[in-house]
């Protein structure tokens, strides 16, 4: 078994040092006789040197979970038990979440969606039903300076060194065990920029449909831990590649088969990834769930909108349109939450408006200061502005990252373009508060100069005087007035 390195174990000791709850746990179980080992993604993340400010501990021991309980009463801050059917026991400490976990071994029935659990006695065995060698190392506490307290029987360190994704044994076994670990070699791949081993593949290649059996919920989560990693186009390149993403999220794959129609990329599948990549380079704090569904998506309606076009050409008319209503579908089928499916479907359907924009900009003027060239009326600036919303911001990045043709030129009008719109908006939120438009009378003051009662009349006024708030801009009240006078009178008072 492979020895820490003096750097390896440097890690460990000042990880141990600031989080000293773990010895202290370690010495409990120890004089009640029990193992406890610190096991999992924290000891890989350890030996990495990639922890986060956020530690969550990971434990585990031969301790029954009403035992557990017992060592910790008293010393806990606080204990949380809805994980005790599957052999965890949550708890508190000095403001460091742990979990504690009964030696175990868990399968799935082949039509089962949820895990058979029993205990065991055994760490090595424990460590045998882990997903991958490189989280199947353990340290036995509260001694971890012992010759014998890093424990590796599946060659983790060495996996490590060598950045690659094994299995502790056969990967069919191991996905038979749990199809969604197929998933999380995937997100392993983009999150830790580790190589799969070509067995692990070729099991996930041949396994791809056992992970419909695995919850909706546990899917979506993988995905979207997936896609927030550093490097998302690994993980989502070996889900296409091994046809996972055609059971999880076919319409990513369905891609490969549509020609960009500017002819300027491979397929929209290679297109897709490179918007997803310049997308990522625009976040400002962290990784967006949200901009990077819509940069994987935005183009998803193309397939079902392809048409040959006299001379050889193809077009995907109304793509966004239907890539929108897609979207929608596929992300609710995934059960993401209300929020992500709209802001993602909405920022789908608004990512090619620009375009109208930028091919009415004039040759080169939109890069020529002082030019006031205008693409767009103001009322169009004012419609695409309410029509994103809250989802401004991100539009921005989306169509920027949109631009992914190879001919400087073009690259140099498009961002020239989008310039001038963002300038265009920036004027015009100063001016009239773009942001927050509303029409120049509300409701009641609709009823008031009316002198109806609520209804739809009134819904029908509002949105009259939203639209022209749109084309005109404000309004001084005695003009908004007036307006609302005379639409009033062309009504059908039966209507």
């Amino acid at each position: 078994m492979p020895a820490l390195t003096d750097a390896q174990r440097n890690v460990v000791r000042e990880l141990l040092r600031v989080s000293p709850v773990a010895v202290e746990l370690g010495e409990r179980f120890a004089r009640a006789g029990r193992e406890l080992h610190l096991v999992g993604g924290w000891v890989r993340d350890a030996l990495l040197d990639r922890l986060g400010e956020d530690v969550d501990l990971d434990f585990a021991t031969d301790a029954r979970p009403a035992e557990v309980l017992e060592l910790v009463s008293g010393w806990a801050e606080a204990t949380w038990e809805t994980g005790v059917a599957f052999g965890t026991v949550g708890l508190m400490r000095r403001g460091y979440r742990l979990e504690v976990t009964t030696y175990r071994a868990e399968a799935y029935d082949r039509a089962s969606r949820k895990p058979e659990v029993t205990y065991g006695d055994s760490l090595s065995d424990d460590l045998a039903r882990r997903d991958f060698t490189v989280n199947a190392m353990a340290i036995a506490l509260p001694d971890w300076t012992a010759p014998d307290a890093f424990v590796d029987p599946y060659g983790g360190l060495d996996d490590l060194a060598a950045r690659v994704l094994r299995t502790p044994g056969t990967p069919q076994s191991s996905f038979g065990d749990d199809p969604l670990r197929m998933l999380r070699a995937a997100r392993f791949a983009a999150q830790l920029a580790f190589t799969v081993d070509p067995a692990v593949v070729a099991a996930m290649t041949q396994m791809a449909e056992r992970i419909e059996i695995v919850s909706v919920e546990r899917v979506s989560d993988e995905l979207s831990r997936l896609l927030c990693a550093e490097h998302p186009r690994a993980g989502l390149e070996l889900l296409v590649d091994t046809g996972l993403a055609s059971v999880v999220l076919p319409e990513l794959p369905a891609l490969r088969l549509e020609i960009d129609e500017h002819h300027q990329h491979k397929d929209v599948y290679d297109h897709t990834l490179q918007v997803l990549e310049r997308a990522i380079a625009l976040e400002d704090d962290g990784p967006d769930l949200v901009l990077r569904l819509a940069a994987l998506l935005h183009d998803i309606g193309k397939p079902r909108t392809r048409r040959k076009e006299p001379g050889g050409g193809v077009s995907f008319h109304h793509h966004e349109v239907v890539g929108a209503a897609m979207a929608r579908r596929r992300l609710s089928a995934l059960r993401f939450p209300k929020d992500v499916v709209a802001a993602v479907s909405l920022l789908t359907e608004l990512h090619l408006r620009f375009h109208g924009y930028q091919s009415a900009v004039p040759a080169g003027a939109a890069a020529r200061k002082g030019t006031g060239a205008s693409a767009w009326t103001d009322s169009a600036v004012r419609r695409y502005v309410a029509d994103a919303g809250d989802q401004l911001c991100r539009l921005h990045k989306l169509v920027r990252s949109d631009c992914t043709t190879r001919n400087r030129r073009r690259a140099a009008a498009l961002a020239a373009a989008y310039d001038d719109l963002e300038a265009r908006i920036a004027t015009l939120s100063q001016q009239e508060e773009l942001g927050r438009i509303r029409p120049d009378l509300d409701g009641t003051e609709i009823m008031q100069i009316l002198g109806v009662p609520p209804g739809p009349l009134v819904g029908r006024a509002y949105r009259h005087l939203l639209a022209l708030r749109m084309e005109k801009g404000p309004l001084p009240r005695e003009e908004a007035v007036a307006a609302l006078r005379e639409w009033s009178q062309q009504q059908d008072p039966t209507a």
